[in-house]
């Protein structure tokens, strides 16, 4: 973390001889001043403290990432620049190429949407259900976030089940001021236009801030263009010295326009080409949540936090049918355009979690105790294969009846504990339970060859999962890390639908499960250098797909959803970043970094039909090389992002009609970004993609696509940004 404790000790000393000067008598004998010198962690990432906010994180694999203190496009939130310095970090770039948000995953697993990973806003979820529809469409502008947390591995146990673990988004909060005021205006290449702007202030017991951010993009392609407008507002009240309240609202609006996927050749011959004009989506995104700190005693803390999240995803697209190759064409015979399809999908859910923490003395040594409980309910309405007009505009009209209408909802109780059981001042080891009641139920029908399939189920699961993290310092500024912790996916809603006549789902079908283990060293060594090396092991049990069965009484074949197959994901994540004036002048206030973010991933599936093939999605070797150098007005960061190949599917084939199995090569792009400040303003400019490469991260088998989405190639950004 970029925490100058230096300017902090200095000030607190000058403050006090300041003092002892104004009351000092002529027999006094005055003190001269003295300077102090502290250590701060070098520029880039950063790790948590044993526990913080009532959260236990000694042991753990943890990564904190100051987003003020990067140079990066953050108009276009742009992750690999951001969010790239974390080991392994896999990352599917669709935000600026006709999608919501870019996803990110850890360790092989499925970056699509982030729905590998337990994404959230300053502590609650954001995703649509954590359970059965955790998509991540909505993200915050990175110039509104203060800081992001992610924690892997054993993140299951204070947080929920995903393999992926968890990534917090902690937003800026009011200044210690009456009134502050910041505005950003930022232009970039194909047509982007991004305007930030926030307020915020304290009065008395009254602190609040917010920001709204509009942003427009034509696109790279043909056919993206795409308007999103977000905000956010927060109001906090301190009741007393020991409880305050609060409340939050948070929306997303956008219309984005998706120009469809390519096939191999399409993208060889030219990336920019676009084979859709009339697919659209929207996206409404509205988060309330309120909450209350209470801290009864310097050793006891307490948060209720409650949030309600409603959305809704509303498509209309020319299908997948006939896969990349079938261009949306005018029928000479009709002289219209085919319908379209659409479909409407109704996000709700409401959650609680309650947290407490103690401190109490066991021994010689000062314990903590780390507990508590979370509630939620989603439900969500799921509408869809209408045939739609022959328009070219978003129009939401169908003809007829809708091809499925489905209503699906989740209940969850999650209560879980953890403690920190401390061995002389050097050791420690932390325990942990979580368990999961979770209830599922899928209704209503789906459409598939002219017949009306109708599902009705009910489920109820109870998961007990256990772990235990370990830490050894063997200074004050390092320490060995080991951690295990069970985890869990749960089925999710499209796992419920039924599939076709041909087609059947197993009412035995069981939830992934498995384990992740992490061990590793990580530290600083005085302000110049800070690293995290570790290894890590996940397995991940009874993968969800289709495999092909025959009846034993008809002699008919059928496909059926079912658990097929188990992985292992092994490996090696690391980074270093050492600041060469810093190690020559302690004291110097320029600084020149060089970091080196890399990791081995060997994700391979161990069971099943495809036994020994790669996971797919999943690169072995992420490697991401940077210079940073930073003075009192100038910082620039030059970054080289060298990922490895990957497979859409697990046949692990290099070329097929799917539009989804096929390989993803590897690539290398380059960007370098800067800051130039001057008291009160700051200029930023920067090129993205600086070698115009031709590459790209996903294989969609349906919308944005169906086929490759290509990323943006060679892009420039300037803005322009003022406090007040």
């Amino acid at each position: 973390m970029n925490i100058d404790k230096t300017k902090i000790f200095t000030s607190i000393l000058l403050f006090s001889f300041s003092l002892s000067k104004a009351q000092s008598t002529d027999s006094t004998h005055l003190l001269k001043g003295v300077s102090v010198t502290a250590y701060k962690t070098v520029n880039g990432v950063g790790h948590l403290p044993e526990e913080k906010d009532g959260i236990i994180y000694s042991g753990k694999k943890n990564e904190v990432i100051i987003v003020d203190s990067m140079d990066a496009n953050k108009a276009i939130n742009n992750t690999r620049q951001i969010l790239g310095r974390i080991p392994g970090l896999n990352i599917v770039e669709t935000e600026s190429a006709g999608f919501t948000a870019n996803g990110i995953a850890t360790r092989g697993l499925n970056p699509v949407q982030s729905i590998e990973m337990n994404t959230r806003q300053n502590g609650y979820n954001i995703s649509g259900d954590i359970y059965g529809y955790n998509e991540a469409y909505y993200l915050p502008p990175m110039e509104a976030v203060n800081r992001i947390e992610m924690v892997r591995g054993a993140a299951s146990l204070q947080f929920g089940s995903q393999f992926g673990g968890l990534v917090n988004y902690v937003l800026k909060d009011a200044p210690n001021k009456p009134f502050e005021f910041i505005t950003s205006q930022t232009m970039g290449s194909f047509g982007m236009y991004n305007s930030f702007n926030s307020f915020g202030g304290t009065h008395g017991k009254i602190s609040y801030y917010g920001f709204m951010q509009y942003r427009n993009m034509v696109g790279y392609r043909a056919y993206t263009q795409q308007w999103q407008l977000s905000g956010y507002g927060k109001i906090q009240y301190k009741l007393t010295s020991k409880v305050n309240l609060g409340v939050e609202y948070t929306l997303l609006r956008n219309q984005i326009q998706m120009p469809g996927g390519l096939t191999d050749s399409m993208f060889a011959a030219n990336p920019k080409l676009s084979t859709r004009s009339r697919n659209w989506l929207r996206t409404p995104w509205n988060i309330i949540t309120g909450f209350a700190n209470f801290t009864p005693s310097k050793n006891t803390t307490a948060t209720l936090k409650t949030s309600y999240l409603f959305g809704n995803r509303s498509l209309v697209w020319r299908n997948e049918d006939g896969g990349a190759a079938a261009l949306d064409l005018i029928d000479p015979v009709t002289n219209n355009f085919v319908p379209r399809e659409v479909g409407i999908q109704d996000m709700n859910s409401i959650a609680t979690e309650v947290r407490f923490l103690h401190r109490y003395n066991l021994g010689n040594q000062k314990s903590t105790l780390a507990g508590g409980v979370r509630y939620s309910y989603a439900w969500f309405k799921r509408l869809g294969g209408g045939e739609g007009t022959v328009n070219s505009d978003f129009d939401l009209s169908i003809t007829g009846d809708w091809g499925y209408n489905l209503d699906f909802t989740t209940t969850n109780i999650a209560p879980f504990v953890e403690n920190i059981f401390r061995v002389g001042n050097k050791f420690s080891i932390t325990p942990g339970i979580r368990f999961e009641y979770l209830n599922s139920t899928a209704n209503g029908y789906k459409v598939k060859d002219n017949v009306k399939l109708t599902t009705s189920q009910n489920r109820n699961r109870y998961f007990p999962l256990f772990g235990v993290g370990m830490e050894f310092k063997p200074t004050n500024n390092t320490n060995i890390y080991a951690n295990y912790s069970q985890a869990y996916r749960p089925i999710d809603y499209s796992q419920l639908e039924p599939l076709g006549v041909a087609a059947r789902i197993d009412p035995n079908m069981k939830d992934a499960s498995g384990f992740n283990s992490d061990f590793g060293y990580r530290g600083t060594i005085k302000n110049y250098l800070n690293f995290d090396i570790g290894l890590f092991y996940m397995q991940y049990n009874n993968r969800i797909g289709l495999v092909l069965k025959t009846d034993p009484l008809s002699g008919d074949s059928f496909t059926l959803r079912t658990n097929v197959a188990n992985s292992v994901h092994k490996g090696i994540e690391s980074y270093v970043e050492f600041d060469f004036l810093k190690f020559r002048n302690p004291s110097s206030k320029c600084g020149l970094s060089l970091f080196n973010s890399f990791a081995y991933v060997d994700a391979k599936y161990n069971s099943g039909e495809f036994k020994g093939k790669r996971v797919e999605a999943a690169a072995q070797i992420i490697n991401r090389i940077g210079l940073t150098f930073n003075s009192k007005h100038f910082s620039s960061t030059f970054q080289v992002n060298s990922i490895g190949d990957a497979f859409g599917d697990a046949t692990n084939v290099k070329a097929s009609d799917d539009p989804i199995a096929g390989y993803i090569p590897a690539y290398t792009v380059l960007d370098i970004s800067a800051t130039y400040k001057v008291n009160k303003y700051a200029i930023k400019f920067g090129v993205t993609n600086l070698t115009n490469e031709v590459y790209f991260t996903r294989r969609a088998d349906e919308y944005p696509g169906p086929g490759i989405i290509p990323s943006i190639g060679r892009s420039i950004y300037v803005g322009l940004s003022a406090k007040f």
